[in-house]
Parts: C-alpha cells; sequence; structure tokens
C-alpha cells in the first residue's frame, strides 16, 4: 500500500494539536499516539545544541531511520495517510524534507504576540506525568540517558527560577542559552515564534507550490468547514462533506486575543517592538 507523508507546520501554540487531531479522524489517516516525536527527528543528531538541524545532517541512516517510523505508523493503524505535528520542525524545513521525502505540508501560522501570552503558560507548567510516559516510549533507547538528564534538570531549574519557568522548553533556537540570559520570559515566546515563522517561510519558498499549503489559525476556527475542506482537497483525501463537519463540530474560535488579553498594553508594545517586523509580513499588526 503507498503510504503519502503530510507534515504539520507551525509556532508552538498556533493550532498545530487541533489540526492534527481534526484530521485524524477521518478513515485511513493517522498519527502517532503521543503529542509530539521531537525524540525521534533528532536521533542521530541528540547531542546537536539546537533544534535548526541543517539539511546535510539527514544523512541516509537518518533518512531509513525515519522512514521506518513513518512506516510504523501506516502499518499499525492501516492508514494511507500519514500526519506528523512536531512544532520544532518548523525551524528546520530543509531538514525534514529530506528526510521524509515525497511528504506534503500544511503550514499553519497565528497572531504571535497570541501565541506568547499562550506559550508562556507551558514554560511554567508543572510535572504532567502521563503526558510524559506518552512521549518517553519514543525516546530511542541510546538517546535515554541524555533525554532524562536533561529533563531532570530542566524540573530542577524551575524550583529556583525567578519566573518559574523550566530550563527549555519548545523549539530550542541557535543561540538559546544567550537569548535565555538577555531576555525575558515573554520575549523568548515571542522570539521562539518569530523564528519558527520566519524560518518555515523562508524553507517553503524554496519549493514547489503543490508541496504546501498555508493555513492562518484564524481563519480556520472562524471558518473550519470551508478551511478544513481546502487542506483535504490538498492532501487529496476524499473526505464526504457530512464527515468534515463532524471533524470540526468542536472547533472554536473563542481562543483568538486570549494570549493578548493576559499581557499588559505596555508588554505587547515591548514584544511588538521585538518582532513587529515579522508581525507586519503576517499581517497581525494594525
Amino acid at each position: 500500500m503507498t503510504t503519502n507523508n503530510a507534515i504539520i507546520i507551525g509556532a508552538p501554540r498556533s493550532g498545530t494539536n487541533m489540526l492534527r487531531d481534526v484530521l485524524c479522524q477521518f478513515d485511513g489517516v493517522a498519527t502517532w499516539p503521543c503529542d509530539e516525536i521531537n525524540y525521534l527527528w533528532r536521533h542521530g543528531n541528540v547531542r546537536y545544541p539546537s533544534d535548526e538541524l541543517p539539511a546535510e545532517r539527514a544523512t541516509p541512516a537518518v533518512q531509513a531511520y525515519m522512514q521506518k517510523q513513518f512506516d510504523w505508523v501506516a502499518n499499525r493503524y492501516k492508514a494511507h495517510t500519514v500526519i506528523e505535528k512536531t512544532c520544532a520542525n518548523s525551524l528546520r524545513v530543509p531538514f525534514v524534507d529530506r528526510a521524509v521525502p515525497g511528504a506534503k505540508y500544511v503550514y499553519i501560522y497565528r497572531d504571535g504576540i497570541d501565541t506568547t501570552g499562550s506559550a508562556k503558560l507551558r514554560w511554567q507548567a508543572k510535572l504532567d506525568v502521563p503526558y510524559i510516559l506518552e512521549k518517553v516510549r519514543f525516546v530511542p533507547l541510546t538517546d535515554l540517558p541524555y533525554y532524562g538528564s536533561r529533563y531532570l534538570w530542566s524540573r530542577f531549574y524551575r524550583f529556583f527560577s525567578r519566573e518559574k519557568r523550566l530550563a527549555f522548553w519548545g523549539p530550542a533556537l541557535d543561540g538559546m542559552p544567550e537569548l535565555l540570559e538577555r531576555h525575558t520570559l515573554n520575549e523568548i515566546c515571542a522570539l521562539q515564534w518569530q523564528r519558527c515563522v520566519e524560518n518555515a517561510e523562508n524553507a517553503f519558498a524554496d519549493m514547489p507550490e503543490e508541496k504546501v499549503i498555508r493555513v492562518r489559525y484564524e481563519d480556520f476556527v472562524r471558518e473550519p468547514q470551508a478551511e478544513l475542506a481546502r487542506v483535504t482537497e490538498f492532501l487529496e483525501l476524499n473526505v464526504p462533506t457530512n464527515a468534515i463537519h463532524e471533524a470540526v463540530s468542536n472547533v472554536s474560535s473563542k481562543s483568538i486575543g486570549k494570549g493578548r488579553a493576559s499581557l499588559e498594553e505596555a508588554e505587547i508594545t515591548r514584544l511588538e517592538a521585538l518582532v513587529g517586523e515579522t508581525l507586519d509580513r503576517y499581517g497581525y499588526r494594525d
């Protein structure tokens, strides 16, 4: 059976989970039974200092390894389409495209100030044991000691942090230790959003149009049926209208502006000064 691979690209808190879960409601469409598989993507490059892996790091061994992972999902769930969503992939699309040749991309983006207000909560989140156990299943055994020590350090760091944050969360940018020393937590979240969307946009600019579809989060949650129909057509999924309607029945627009509302006006002004050029690029600043 021929399997199609579709990779959702987006910065953290941009609706990537929502989009993945909606698509995986359709027959023959499947994903991994955990939130993200960054551990798998980084296998073979586990000690690379950031998630911004250059394309040449997708060696033949990495390509073979990732193909095996996608085949595992297809075979386990008898899927004709495998959906993958790992936010850090937005930093390294050329690497991903070399590791999984032939994949299509669904690029979802959202107001960077809104995502900042939401992402900050994840940096400060408490221990979620069930979530961790789901992801541990997909840590390569040889990489487990490395990630185990990093995880313990991150949790330990939270106890002594003035901002009550983890030592790290989300996509790891080039120069992350220096950025964490120089910027507030809100600024780090905004910079993560900016680097993710800029890297992704730059990569997609060099790709054939038929390989990528762009989805504006705000449009999707306001007009979910029309937007999902557009995505399913792009992915060549033969989905009836009633199935699309059912798949988006729980999609809501109530989170639009929620992240912004959690921030003070003065903070929003500072963040807009920091990432304003990118906000303008996507039409998120008046």
